[in-house]
């Protein structure tokens, strides 16, 4: 009998070189986002340069360019969760990819274009529109990938989504203090994404060709059952060698084993994560309700001090939101509590709600409210605990789900949690309209 045989576990992740891979192609899924987000000074530089003589036109370019982010990213994250079966994954993040370098290149070409604002905006909302729209597809396909490889790689591509905004507030911060040629620092700005892109599609090529990851990836594919079998073995020995880390529970695999192959429905995995997916969806909601729309417009106190209130901004609002986010997402390789099966979780989901009242009252200049926060401290403090629990939370949501499914599901149920972390994104967007009524 096969389940007598001397057992042979999953092969350990040398060098972490998956791991490596795992993180960049984390990075590289917020990358069109925060880049965009994170130097909207440009834009709006570009939009009103023209006008020197002329009245002034209102592009709303932050409102413009949060929808029709928001929207392509919504529609098409949910395309690729019921028709990601009819296009292999292979073909999906690489044409995804390279889209997606062809568009940043776009964007840093128009840099040294002289253009007026009209066309510009006009050119520059399609390029938000259409690399959203890869993006979504490239985010969706890469969940997938990543919930078929141990929970604690789903903690990385986190991780990595997280460094991706501390990245970009990162290289705004030293093009303010650098102080260049505005048109040097901003080519320089949007060529950095185009080479993180081709680095991302380099590793991304390279995952099938590591042993680890062809492993756990094989095992997605009916024919493999067999050989996968025999891998397997029984749990044995070789399971308790003190690489537990890399390796998923022997029953979960040998489980797997006695299933159907064929996958279930996309509505037999939602009734098993659609407390996951509903705690995702509130996590961002709560998060793109405020941020960046309404902490954005934060003054420091100390407004006599010029250079800190230059920076103020950037530091207080996008570097600690990104830096805190990033520990947050990384803190579940270390500790995941609560657990999947407690009430604890969706309370704490919930009571992130505080925080819409708390940012509404920091010091926000003509503000309707009444400032009870205006301390710089006060402003950064609750932006630490904000972005920290952002990335907690929603990193231990995204990992939980591929462990409520059959292994064969768990790539449906990454789509369908990325297409519920989206619609959080979208419902925060529209959300930030109704609170600008109140700063």
């Amino acid at each position: 009998m096969w389940n007598e045989k001397k057992p042979s576990p999953p092969p350990s992740d040398r060098g972490q070189a998956v791991a490596v891979v795992v993180f960049v192609l984390g990075v590289e899924t917020l990358l069109p986002w925060n880049f965009f987000i994170t130097d909207s000074q440009y834009f709006n530089d570009r939009l009103r340069e023209s006008n020197a003589t002329a009245i002034t036109k209102e592009y709303n370019f932050g409102n413009w360019m949060a929808l029709l982010s928001q929207l392509p990213l919504l529609l098409f994250t949910l395309l690729n969760s019921f028709l990601y079966q009819r296009v292999t994954e292979r073909l999906r993040v690489a044409f995804s990819l390279v889209f997606i370098f062809l568009l940043f290149s776009l964007t840093a070409v128009l840099v040294v274009i002289p253009m007026q604002p009209d066309t510009f905006f006009s050119v520059t909302m399609a390029t938000i529109w259409f690399i959203n729209m890869f993006s979504a597809v490239l985010q969706g396909s890469l969940f997938g990938v990543v919930g078929l490889l141990p929970p604690r790689y789903s903690t990385l591509f986190m991780s990595g989504q997280g460094l991706a905004g501390m990245f970009a507030a990162i290289a705004r911060l030293c093009s303010i203090l650098s102080e260049p040629d505005r048109k040097s620092a901003a080519l320089g700005y949007f060529i950095t994404p185009c080479v993180a892109t081709l680095v991302t599609l380099f590793c991304y090529l390279l995952l099938p060709h590591l042993e680890f990851a062809r492993f756990y990836l094989s095992r997605s594919q009916p024919a493999n059952a067999d050989a996968s079998h025999d891998l397997l073995g029984s749990a044995g020995e070789k399971a308790l060698n003190g690489k537990k880390k890399d390796l998923e529970p022997i029953d979960k695999i040998s489980g797997d084993l006695d299933e159907s192959q064929e996958c279930s429905s996309v509505l037999a995995v939602f009734k098993k994560i659609w407390l996951m997916a509903a705690c995702v969806t509130c996590v961002f909601a709560v998060t793109l309700s405020v941020f960046p729309v309404i902490t954005a417009k934060v003054k420091t106190v100390y407004e006599e001090k010029a250079d800190w209130d230059k920076v103020f901004s950037c530091v207080c609002c996008f570097v600690v939101f990104n830096v805190m986010d990033f520990i947050g997402r990384s803190a579940p390789s270390l500790i995941q509590w609560p657990s999947k099966d407690s009430r604890l979780l969706p309370a704490a989901v919930l009571s992130r709600v505080v925080f819409i009242p708390l940012f509404l009252m920091c010091n926000i200049p003509d503000s309707k409210l009444t400032p009870l926060l205006r301390p710089d401290w006060c402003f950064v403090i609750t932006m630490a605990l904000f972005s920290f629990s952002n990335g907690y939370l929603a990193s231990l949501c995204m990992a939980y789900a591929p462990q409520l499914v059959r292994f064969r599901d768990c790539e449906t149920a990454g789509s369908l949690m990325t297409s519920f972390l989206v619609l959080g994104l979208a419902v925060g967007a529209s959300f930030s309209f109704l609170l600008r009524v109140l700063v």
